[in-house]
């Protein structure tokens, strides 16, 4: 059994193609962070336009690579939701239209789930349900409490900008480029604690949920009434990011309590800072099992649909769609049943 996986949900179109035995075969990657880096964030029309571009030549290149041909596939999964309209629309009718040509079945992923998922591809037998999850991207910040696959139930969510959102646009105060969290993180690596510390934010709260907003705002507060050396803009660099990751990995320990799960899976682009890495693996301490997933994993890939999609038709969930649809705004917890 061969699945292909289709990652088109932003800027970074990414092809795959995994058997059953969860082996991959071929991956292919593109990533449009030069075109983006220009404009100091991701231009939907622009990302839309290099999927297009893209995406068949590389799901050849990946066939080739692979050994495969078209017809040698069983299954295609394709990004469906959350993402930008446009960029998910040409995922999607690729993927589908192929699959029409194929008579083959497809699955359209949930793009959150297959973050999740994919540390299950690499810590084989290291992770099971139930587990707790935190996802932190770009676009997201959720703490989720995995049941079982498709079974999910979300603790706590960003109530407004994302973390790795938060981390472009103080990289963009900062005058760092695009994207922002590699930026931030590699200043502060030269940071010092020579400022007050940052607020945490909702820490005061009971509640599970997430604000980086006011945090956001107080970094450009910071910025603005330093005088902008280059050890300044490391120490305030140093701060937040510090604020960030204190403030997730409470929140993580809470809900750790709250359900008595002794697994942690940290996931999405933001698990690849290095700095949160050290700081979660001290959960290890209390008898967490805290699990990241590989480097090349954190950021958007065709591996992590694929995987996810090949779980799906193992357990016959796969299926001939007639329609081609996208969900801009999904939620993970209706993402399957």
């Amino acid at each position: 059994m061969n699945v292909l996986g289709i990652e088109t949900s932003c800027d970074e179109t990414g092809v795959a193609v995994i058997n059953e035995q969860s082996q991959i075969l071929a991956e292919c990657l593109y990533s449009q962070i030069a075109t983006h880096a220009q404009h100091g964030g991701v231009v939907p029309e622009l990302a839309s336009r290099d999927h297009v571009r893209k995406l068949i030549p590389l799901i050849d290149q990946c066939l080739q690579q692979a050994g495969t041909s078209r017809d040698d596939l069983d299954a295609i999964a394709y990004t469906a939701g959350p993402g930008l309209v446009g960029a998910l629309f040409v995922g999607a009718s690729v993927g589908q239209s192929l699959a029409w040509a194929l008579q083959k079945p497809s699955l359209a992923i949930h793009h959150m789930e297959a973050h999740l998922l994919v540390p299950f591809l690499d810590h084989a037998g290291g992770v099971e349900f139930p587990f707790l999850c935190l996802l932190v991207s770009g676009g997201h910040t959720l703490l989720v409490h995995a049941r079982a696959l498709g079974q999910y139930q979300v603790l706590g969510e960003s109530r407004d900008d994302a973390v790795g959102e938060a981390f472009d646009k103080v990289a963009q105060q900062l005058q760092l480029g695009y994207p922002g969290g590699p930026a931030i993180e590699q200043l502060a690596l030269s940071g010092q604690a020579t400022l007050p510390p940052f607020p945490r934010p909702m820490l005061e709260h009971s509640s599970l949920d997430f604000s980086f907003s006011g945090l956001k705002t107080h970094t450009l507060l910071s910025y603005k009434n330093s005088g902008k050396t280059t050890q300044e803009n490391a120490d305030i660099a140093f701060a937040f990011q510090q604020a960030v990751i204190e403030t997730l990995y409470e929140k993580c320990r809470r809900a750790l309590e709250q359900t008595n799960l002794t697994t942690l899976v940290v996931a999405g682009g933001v698990s690849a800072n290095r700095a949160m890495r050290s700081k979660f693996n001290d959960l290890s301490d209390a008898g967490i099992n805290v699990v990241f997933p590989d480097l090349k994993r954190c950021t958007d890939n065709g591996v992590m649909i694929a995987y996810t999609g090949l779980l799906y038709t193992l357990q016959n969930k796969a299926a001939q769609n007639k329609s081609i649809e996208v969900y801009p705004r999904w939620s993970l917890a209706d993402a399957q049943s």
